[in-house]
């Protein structure tokens, strides 16, 4: 079972933390553990969110899960932590998590600040979302209205830099988390509310009339999401950085959770080498050489588990867009397993 930390936990965490190296050896801490510590959004449906039992899942889960896969053969050794925004960096500076994936935008100050991304698992761009009744259908009619916004996060920075480019008033209404900027959104306390074309689709959800509500046309920045991990710890980079890369490959490759264990699923040498049963990926990752194989089967692969928390047929009905494979012309493109 996935276990949860409350937030007052992580705080604990980053107290003791503090006086501990960063630079250690994390999959040997990892693997004394018994588990990976794992900082997600704490209530995103379809990419971070908690049952009534307390289990989360989702896009974001599903990359933590599969690193557990790939380190222990059980993509269950993990332990979810919910961190805010403004939790989230302290959190992987001082490493009480061991991955941050958290819909968090890949930057060049959080790179050189707070610790090294993997790779981008979803690409998104900032909106706005307004209630249908409000009669507005595009971000440039919020000319002086009062926006929705959290702290801490790109969606603060780049909102400011749309209303000055397009010569409009911005009136800001801070909140220190999104899902406490979307309950004053619900509370009539804006107009709009502003995040990643992804959150306010996931978001949406959650609302008594999801309907009622529409995100405008306009897309405003870059969101490059991706999961991170500390500075100083190549060996464990590596690990995190290949098995989202494995997940994309075998997509590509045809190989999902169905075919995996099939013994004529390898039948090309790029197959034979993402499986295991040729090349030394695994030993050279300091991982069982089927390490690849154990992620595909237990959690699946890029496509699969796009389409089971976000796709089409979800709450949240995410299109793949420029989430396809770079072979249907998006740009979801990972290096060769070699």
């Amino acid at each position: 079972m996935i276990q949860i930390r409350p937030m007052k936990f992580v705080t604990i965490l980053l107290a003791s933390a503090l006086t501990l190296p960063v630079n250690a050896a994390t999959l040997d801490e990892v693997i004394e553990r018994g588990a990976l510590r794992c900082g997600v959004n704490q209530q995103l449906t379809g990419f971070a969110r908690a049952n009534s039992l307390g289990e989360y899942s989702g896009f974001d889960v599903d990359v933590c899960r599969a690193v557990a896969a790939a380190v222990f053969n059980d993509a269950e050794a993990v332990e979810m932590f919910p961190v805010s925004a403004g939790e989230r960096f302290a959190a992987i500076e001082t490493g009480s998590i061991d991955i941050l994936s958290r819909n968090t935008t890949w930057t060049l100050e959080r790179n050189a600040f707070y610790g090294n991304f993997v790779g981008v698992n979803f690409y998104d761009g900032q909106g706005f979302m307004v209630q249908k009744r409000t009669g507005i259908r595009s971000a440039l009619e919020l000319d002086n209205q009062p926006i929705c916004v959290s702290r801490d996060t790109t969606s603060e920075l780049n909102a400011a830099d749309f209303f000055t480019v397009s010569d409009l008033r911005y009136r800001p209404v801070y909140f220190d988390d999104q899902s406490e900027a979307a309950q004053g959104y619900i509370d009539g306390e804006c107009k709009a509310i502003t995040t990643d074309r992804s959150a306010l689709a996931a978001t949406r959800t959650t609302f008594p009339q999801p309907d009622a509500h529409v995100v405008l046309p306009e897309v405003i920045s870059k969101e490059p999401l991706g999961p991170m991990v500390a500075h100083d710890d190549s060996e464990w980079e590596n690990i995190v950085r290949w098995t989202l890369n494995c997940m994309i490959n075998a997509e590509e490759l045809g190989v999902n959770s169905e075919n995996v264990s099939r013994r004529d699923t390898g039948s090309t040498p790029a197959i034979r080498r993402l499986l295991g049963t040729e090349g030394i990926t695994g030993e050279t990752l300091g991982l069982n050489p089927q390490w690849c194989s154990r992620v595909i089967m237990q959690v699946g692969n890029y496509g699969e588990v796009y389409d089971k928390h976000i796709g089409p047929e979800t709450a949240v009905g995410l299109e793949r867009g420029i989430n396809e494979l770079w072979t249907n012309g998006g740009l979801i493109y990972a290096p060769p397993i070699r």
